[in-house]
């Protein structure tokens, strides 16, 4: 394939890429900031050609990398399977992805701490069921512990329940207890924490009437 560079053409549907005329017939497409530095009456080799190749491929995974990542935060599991969809090699998507941790765009730790936040503002969960989510999200256990660190379980449980247990202000205090404990338990609260919640709902529910028999407190 080697030969002298005659045209230099950039791609009419997509303009961050060039095409590579060799000898006067199409060679290869490359990234523009590949292409940056040819000129046509260039003499290729085969051995420039196929790093000029490689090169390439590492600009695509890293653009392609850019560009999935431009929507929210990834975890790198979450970028791996990405771009072995794209048919992207394990060495560049190693080589990729230490780019990426380099320049401060990648990070398991991070992306844990957002998705933490992020749920505990706008869809509480308990420990259990958010530590769950980042397992599957690939996070390994050292940083999904430094993200749940300073999750205030009892103030979200409270959150969660509140605007039902209005719901069930006028159930018996056993089916009012239960309900709420089966809410919080769906969002991955434990039995402790439901419970003390659905104790302390009760009390503010009730703190204006006087205690009937159905009221029994555990």
């Amino acid at each position: 394939m080697a030969g002298c560079i005659t045209a230099l053409q950039v791609q009419k549907k997509n303009q961050e890429r060039v095409n590579v005329y060799l000898d006067g017939v199409f060679a290869f497409g490359l990234a523009r900031i590949v292409a940056a530095w040819l000129a046509v009456g260039q003499t290729l080799s085969d051995e420039k050609i196929a790093e000029l190749r490689a090169q390439d491929a590492r600009e695509t995974a890293y653009q392609h990398a850019l560009r999935y990542l431009s929507f929210r935060d990834r975890s790198e599991a979450e970028l791996r399977r990405y771009l072995t969809d794209k048919q992207v090699s394990e060495e560049v998507i190693q080589e990729t992805m230490t780019r990426l941790r380099r320049s401060g765009l990648l990070s398991d730790q991070r992306f844990a701490q957002i998705w933490v936040n992020n749920r505990s503002e706008f869809r509480p969960r308990g420990k259990r069921a958010l530590a769950y989510e980042l397992r599957q999200k690939g996070i390994d256990a050292e940083d999904i512990h430094q993200a749940l660190e300073l999750v205030d379980e009892e103030t979200m449980a409270y959150r969660v329940a509140l605007k039902a247990a209005r719901r069930y202000q006028d159930l018996p205090w056993q089916e009012f207890r239960q309900k709420v404990c089966a809410l919080l338990a769906r969002r991955g609260f434990d039995y402790e924490v439901a419970a003390a919640t659905a104790t302390r709902l009760w009390a503010e529910i009730n703190s204006h009437t006087e205690d009937s028999d159905e009221e029994v407190y555990p």
